[in-house]
């Protein structure tokens, strides 16, 4: 299944001392002290067209915790209960901001960037742009997300 549609994706590993100070403060919010944390930062850029399908991201990938910083565009994401899906969420991404998810949210949700055409929040049409993330991982655990296997 492809989930993402309308990208270009990278990782960074090494990045500007500017950014690397907001890297930091991304990392000190969203994961505990000593916290194994992947490398390189992924970076998806979105266009004006694209959207995530929902999906819940691969334990090979990351473990109980990712952060994104929301860019260039508000949008609007999507959490679904993967076996009640009369139980969700919509998320306003107002751009430059953060958002978290962990544990539970992370496993048993599935989450989604809305098309521009369902773009909407508490009744409002959210105008779809460009949209890039910057999205921080931690490394998985050989406990972390078991039953969860959807990319």
């Amino acid at each position: 299944m492809q989930a993402i549609h309308g990208y270009r994706e990278t990782e960074r590993l090494h990045w500007g001392a500017a950014a690397q100070a907001v890297l930091a403060r991304v990392r000190a919010q969203a994961f505990a002290e000593g916290s194994q944390l992947l490398g390189p930062v992924h970076v998806l850029d979105l266009d004006e067209s694209g959207y995530i399908k929902p999906h819940i991201d691969s334990v090979k990938f990351c473990g109980s915790t990712i952060a994104g910083l929301s860019l260039l565009s508000d949008s609007v994401m999507r959490l679904v209960r993967e076996n009640n899906t009369a139980d969700w969420v919509d998320l306003l991404l107002t751009r430059r901001s953060l958002y978290i998810l962990r544990d539970g949210a992370r496993f048993n949700f599935t989450h989604e960037i809305l098309k521009d055409a369902e773009s909407s929040f508490a009744g409002q049409k959210v105008a779809r742009q460009r949209r890039i993330s910057v999205i921080c991982r931690n490394l998985p655990t050989s406990s972390e997300g078991k039953g969860a296997n959807k990319c």
